[in-house]
């Protein structure tokens, strides 16, 4: 199995490895808006909508069957802590656009969860690789305190950027703002630039 690494991707943002204000930590601690919800894998849909060609909607196993890869990624809370070196596996934001075929006027999206929780980036934010929706973490299926089954990661933002339990991608032709963006959040999240609050 080939892997992908982009732990190089701080340099892109002109940043050391570890982002400013943050602190290294072999652990992967929780944190959550509420508890873990819980999911069916007979019942589990994801959906693709909004500004797109064809909307889309998987099954849990459709969703598996879907082309993947493996990338080692750096992963960054706002609260302060990196961990480095984590290994996901799962489908490319990328990929996952090719197939509902974004239209034109697309120019942000809104990730929505099993527990109500949303998020939302600039498309051009999404369009990388290295934002993932991943099944898999260090070769095991994604613990679900972490957002098992599924969640995204997005090496280059804080990771609430990264919706835990993703159940959802709206493509949108507007702004708008997620959970944590509307309670003063960063809107940008970059942690190169410590963007946390508004």
């Amino acid at each position: 199995m080939s892997v992908t690494d982009v732990t190089d991707l701080h340099e892109e943002f002109g940043g050391e490895r570890l982002p400013p204000g943050q602190r290294k930590t072999s652990k992967f601690p929780v944190l959550s808006k509420s508890g873990t919800p819980d999911w069916n894998p007979e019942t589990w849909e994801f959906t693709v909508t909004g500004a797109v060609e064809e909307e889309l909607s998987f099954s849990w196993e459709e969703f598996k069957d879907l082309p993947s890869e493996t990338q080692k990624q750096d992963f960054h809370c706002v609260t302060g802590w990196s961990k480095f070196d984590c290994e996901f596996a799962g489908v490319t934001f990328p990929d996952l656009a090719e197939m509902a075929g974004v239209e034109d006027d697309a120019v942000h999206v809104m990730f929505s969860a099993l527990d109500g929780y949303t998020t939302n980036l600039p498309l051009d934010d999404c369009m990388r690789e290295e934002v993932l929706f991943t099944y898999e973490f260090d070769g095991d299926a994604l613990p679900e305190e972490h957002g098992g089954p599924l969640r995204v990661v997005t090496p280059h933002k804080y990771a609430y950027k990264g919706a835990k339990w993703v159940d959802g991608v709206e493509f949108l032709t507007e702004p708008e703002r997620g959970y944590w963006e509307k309670r003063g959040y960063s809107n940008t999240a970059n942690p190169w630039n410590e963007e946390r609050y508004s």
